[in-house]
């Protein structure tokens, strides 16, 4: 089995967010970058499913700048096999039709028998490009996945259903999953992983990517929270909480 699985470079989670000069973009002189989680999830589950079947094949794809090569390194470093890196310095101001539209045409030439994602990016927040991608390849979709495991030519989903229960869902191959947070940890990479992901290859290319569908025209901070401020004590502050929740707050 092959699977693809589809990662982005993303600012560090603690990073402190500065925007740009243009006001329509971050400034990232002093940001960290990383894997984006949700991302390291869908690794994992791949990496998991190729521990129980060793004639598994796992591949990264990645669509973003060249520094991005980091992140994929470290994919390989955990065990990905080798990795894709579709080059685009602009790639963090696509929205998410174009994204999928490149990722898409990478994903067919390898022709997988299951894709991955994580369930949305740390940076953009939007959970598209998984459902995009689904779209476009033709393949069934399962979304925010928990657990995952494949054999006989399908996969089957464990997702979470809203009030503490579950779904289990089954899906022929090929097939696309986008993973959130389960019981399983991204594992850590050994010193003999490190090692081995210098000599494992990335196949690099660069991408047009076509007219944007979306464009940002304004980025801005949200606005700072109001310090809090004490109305009383005991039951002599009720009415004048009361009052504040549906004069001021207007919630009841």
């Amino acid at each position: 089995m092959k699977i693809v699985v589809c990662v982005k470079r993303v600012p560090s989670t603690d990073s402190r967010i500065k925007i740009a000069a243009d006001g329509t973009s971050l400034d990232t002189s002093s940001i960290e970058w990383i894997l984006s989680p949700y991302d390291e999830f869908a690794l994992e589950t791949a990496l998991r499913i190729k521990d129980a079947a060793t004639d598994t094949e796992v591949v990264v794809l990645c669509l973003g700048p060249s520094d991005a090569t980091k992140e994929l390194r470290t994919c390989l470093a955990l065990g990905a096999d080798r990795a894709i890196h579709l080059e685009d310095d602009g790639a963090s101001r696509h929205d998410a039709q174009v994204t999928s539209g490149l990722l898409a045409e990478a994903i067919a030439a390898e022709a997988p028998e299951l894709v991955l994602c994580g369930k949305l990016a740390a940076d953009s927040d939007q959970g598209q490009v998984g459902l995009l991608l689904s779209y476009r390849l033709g393949f069934p979709c399962v979304t925010e996945a928990r657990e995952l495991t494949a054999a006989d030519g399908k996969v089957t989903a464990k997702r979470a259903a809203g009030g503490g229960t579950s779904e289990i869902w089954e899906l022929p191959l090929p097939a696309l999953v986008t993973i959130t947070k389960g019981e399983h940890e991204p594992r850590y990479a050994s010193l003999k992983g490190i090692m081995a992901a210098k000599k494992k290859p990335i196949d690099a290319s660069d991408v047009s990517a076509p007219a944007e569908t979306l464009r940002v025209t304004l980025m801005e901070l949200p606005a700072e929270r109001q310090a809090g401020r004490i109305v009383g004590e005991g039951a002599e502050a009720v009415g004048e909480l009361v009052r504040l929740l549906r004069e001021e707050a207007k919630v009841i």
